[in-house]
């Protein structure tokens, strides 16, 4: 992973609604065309383009020209750094449902 794409980068990234709105039409499809994602987007051709570069910038996305096109993709690792730091949490909520189990068991033996 390129190491300017650790969490800071990644959430200031998906920050923006717009921004994490593409991402998420991004995800949805295979592939998925400037052209497209403008399409019913109500943001013009150009503020996508702005997007599709922060999204790119963070790791995010994945861009393949293809003659007049380029086909835009999902990239699954750039969330590395987010799930990575939302599974620190994961132990967190791990040990505070044990102890509620815990505590209903002592309530309702």
């Amino acid at each position: 992973m390129n190491p300017s794409h650790d969490i800071n980068t990644v959430m200031r990234t998906l920050a923006d609604p717009t921004r994490r709105a593409v991402f998420e039409r991004i995800v949805e499809s295979e592939e998925i065309t400037v052209a497209e994602l403008t399409k019913g987007s109500g943001v013009t051709q150009g503020a996508i383009s702005q997007h599709l570069k922060s999204l790119k910038l963070a790791g995010l996305v994945a861009e393949r020209p293809e003659g007049r096109n380029v086909f835009y993709r999902a990239e699954p690792e750039g969330l590395g750094p987010m799930v990575d730091w939302m599974s620190h949490y994961g132990l967190f909520w791990r040990e505070r449902f044990a102890n509620l189990r815990t505590l209903l068991k002592e309530i309702d033996p």
